[in-house]
């Protein structure tokens, strides 16, 4: 493809590549943790730290991605201490993140203009250095849910039987948070701050909602995102569109379609089934097979 020759477009499918599988494990365990804001609150932080960033004449990418990894630390901490209201730990983090961004690119003209690839994602924005800084996060990533895919299962369907059990759940979810933060910043140059949320959320909305167990779940979500952001990145170029929202855009079109189908088999499957109590009572047991594919080690 004639894209392809240039070298901006191949780092962006390198690092949409990238970001498109970690943002898509993420987001499986962020929905089912009930934690989906999250990563809009976190990227909210990060624009904080990039206005910071380029206000202080600091690389802006990486206060971004320093900022927003405190923010995770911050809100684990805030979360534990509204257990009854833990979505409170979500709405003070991102008052206090947009309220600083704001005021930062208040005071530098300059900084506000600067702002546009931050907020919905440029293709050219992308450069050697952040790309390193994602195949950084990747590799971390990949050692987190390896070492701690059992616990981390636990955790997200029961947290008090995983604290009964013993394991050390503060530290895992501190260490979760932690990784969120970085996915959120690194994934800025891609979608921008203002749709990172949609790369996290929407291929596991659409995972969740057709995969038969978790496992399969992590990995339709993984694809979903690729060809998500694959899609949206070629369109983007055709079509000279924000690459942040064409890829948001298409991610939300393979919802939709993805659960339309889904109904419709549905649909079909109860017609075919009715009368039939034996059918019916398979179809809830598979139902229910999401919760026990515990991940073999």
């Amino acid at each position: 493809m004639e894209m392809l020759h240039y070298d901006f477009m191949q780092r962006a499918f390198y690092a949409g590549g990238i970001i498109a599988l970690l943002a898509s494990v993420l987001g499986v365990y962020l929905m089912l943790r009930r934690q989906a804001l999250m990563a809009d609150m976190l990227s909210h932080v990060s624009l904080a730290g990039v206005a910071g960033g380029a206000y202080l004449k600091l690389n802006p990418t990486l206060s971004g991605f320093a900022v927003a990894v405190l923010g995770a630390i911050i809100v684990e901490y805030v979360r534990r201490s509204y257990k009854t209201y833990s979505e409170i730990s979500v709405a003070i983090i991102m008052v206090g993140g947009l309220s600083t961004a704001v005021i930062l690119m208040s005071l530098d003209q300059s900084v506000n203009k600067s702002f546009t690839s931050y907020l919905f994602g440029s293709v050219v924005a992308v450069d050697a250095t952040e790309l390193k800084l994602m195949f950084f996060v990747a590799v971390l990533a990949a050692l987190f849910f390896f070492f701690f895919r059992r616990p981390l299962y636990q955790i997200t369907f029961d947290e008090e039987t995983a604290k009964t059990n013993g394991l050390p759940v503060n530290w895992i979810s501190f260490g979760f948070s932690i990784l969120t933060g970085m996915v959120v910043a690194a994934a800025m140059p891609i979608v921008g701050v203002l749709l990172v949320s949609s790369l996290i959320v929407l291929p596991a909305a659409l995972a969740i909602r057709i995969a038969p167990s978790f496992t399969t779940a992590i990995f339709l979500a993984m694809g979903i995102g690729l060809v998500g952001v694959f899609t949206g990145l070629t369109a983007s170029y055709e079509f000279s569109t924000p690459p942040g929202g064409t890829i948001a855009f298409a991610l939300l079109l393979l919802l939709i379609v993805g659960t339309g189908i889904k109904r419709l088999v549905r649909k079909l499957a109860k017609l075919k089934s009715a009368g039939k109590p034996d059918d019916q009572a398979k179809i809830h047991e598979h139902a229910t097979n999401f919760t026990k594919d515990v991940p073999e080690q």
